[in-house]
């Protein structure tokens, strides 16, 4: 059972927003935004974070509340005390494999992150004309050595955060990374405001033009909030084995969101002025900080500056982010094995980086292997990690907690005394979420 607690309310808020506010909000929220016809798109994703999101989120942290335990041993102490099949201690093993290939990839896409500060500080993209910087871009992905450093570098620098535990590992670095995100992230908003097409984004990201919402657009707004929270994988189960008693899950799960809304918005904010600005496609997709933003930044005042801060603060959200996906899998190990923080730290992070490794490779080495005669590797683990184990493991969790578990004792675990509120939160767990994510899962 796990005895550790946050050292302050303010820390657990730091290191649970870390946890969220990752590559979700900073690099796929504007080049989906970008995708989906921007307001119309960003409407239905603040509609899905608090009917779909907040409600999951919750859940799932006051079943860590209750279980005091890594995901697979607290949903078979809590399907126990519950006449229910241990069976659902699957359900944990099916969010750690989540959390496993999303570290991978994330330590890929992160890697990339670090690169980049380097390559803009040292001017090596420094008065490269658009198609010397997508070539740049092209060599980059078909290094593998040099991916394959990035890869290692960022990997190693993640676990030994997490082996050095939730005070000294989790907390610390959190509460500096955090505010530093937030503060690198509003610098580059107010910069891009005077020198970027602001009134533009505005228009772009605030006023929803309806004639582009289409189910398309829906289902990648309700993927995107599962994704950005983090739902699903038991991540969040396991930061709430840390809340003490007083905590109020409910207000703290709402905070989490606005801040995760806020971040992807001053993120798309910080971007968009740019793109516009110098005449950029905004539905770039995935490539667009690394291929389109470099341009800007050699057009614009100081952008060696502001173009390495964007990219540090990119590394920051990933960082956080990949710490928080180690810390159950560690935990898990941990408990499960009996084994020494540190120990399962390595394990971790060598089955991380070896995924990581077959990844990368499929940007240079492996670029032809398809599966399923359809999607390469990288494609492949991502969807199936982020569409697939994801948005089952958040249907589990919802089932679990809204028609499982005894009502009166989740209340009383989340501290909501509003009974209108609970009764809020248990239509929307019980119903209209898990229709939902049938609703992403069908698409």
């Amino acid at each position: 059972m796990i005895q550790q607690r946050w050292s302050s309310h303010f820390n657990f808020i730091m290191v649970t927003a870390g946890a969220a506010v990752g590559l979700g909000p900073i690099w796929k929220f504007p080049y989906m935004a970008g995708a989906n016809g921007g307001g119309a798109f960003v409407l239905v994703l603040v509609l899905a974070m608090f009917l779909i999101g907040v409600p999951i989120l919750m859940g799932e942290m006051t079943l860590g509340r209750l279980g005091r335990a890594n995901p697979v041993a607290c949903m078979q102490k809590l399907a126990h005390e519950n006449q229910q099949s241990r069976a659902w201690g699957w359900l944990g093993w099916w969010g750690a494999l989540a959390l496993l290939l999303v570290l991978a990839f994330y330590s890929v896409i992160a890697g990339w992150s670090i690169a980049y500060i380097f390559k803009i500080w040292t001017g090596q993209l420094k008065d490269l004309n658009p198609q010397q910087i997508l070539q740049h871009w092209q060599h980059f992905l078909h290094s593998p050595l040099e991916l394959l450093f990035w890869h290692s570098i960022f990997m190693a620098l993640t676990l030994l955060v997490v082996a050095r535990g939730i005070h000294k590992g989790l907390e610390q670095a959190s509460r500096i990374m955090m505010p530093g995100l937030f503060l690198v992230l509003l610098i580059l908003m107010l910069y891009s405001a005077f020198v970027g097409e602001f009134a533009r984004t505005l228009d772009f990201l605030f006023t929803p033009d309806f004639s582009k919402l289409n189910p398309q657009v829906m289902i990648n707004a309700l993927g995107q909030a599962a994704f950005a929270l983090a739902i699903g994988a038991g991540c969040m189960l396991t930061y709430g084995c840390y809340v003490s008693a007083k905590t109020k899950i409910g207000a703290d799960s709402l905070l989490i969101a606005i801040m995760l809304i806020i971040c992807s918005l001053v993120s798309g904010l910080a971007m968009f002025p740019l793109v516009f600005a110098y005449g950029l496609p905004p539905e770039s997709g995935p490539s667009l900080m690394f291929t389109v933003l470099p341009i800007a930044f050699n057009e614009m005042p100081a952008g060696t500056l502001f173009g390495g801060l964007f990219f540090l603060m990119l590394w920051f959200a990933a960082w956080t982010s990949s710490i928080s996906m180690a810390e159950p899998l560690v935990i898990i190990l941990d408990e499960q094995a009996k084994l020494k923080r540190k120990t399962s730290s390595i394990i971790v992070g060598l089955l991380a980086w070896f995924i990581g490794i077959i990844v990368m490779l499929s940007f240079n080495i492996l670029e032809d292997v398809r599966i399923f005669d359809r999607y390469d590797i990288f494609t492949a683990v991502a969807d199936f990690a982020t569409n697939i184990i994801l948005p089952t493991g958040a249907l589990g969790f919802a089932i679990f907690a809204g028609w499982i578990m005894d009502k009166k004792r989740m209340q009383t675990a989340m501290n909501l005394h509003n009974q209108l509120l609970f009764n809020i939160w248990l239509v929307l767990i019980r119903y209209f979420a898990p229709v939902a994510i049938l609703a992403v899962m069908a698409c």
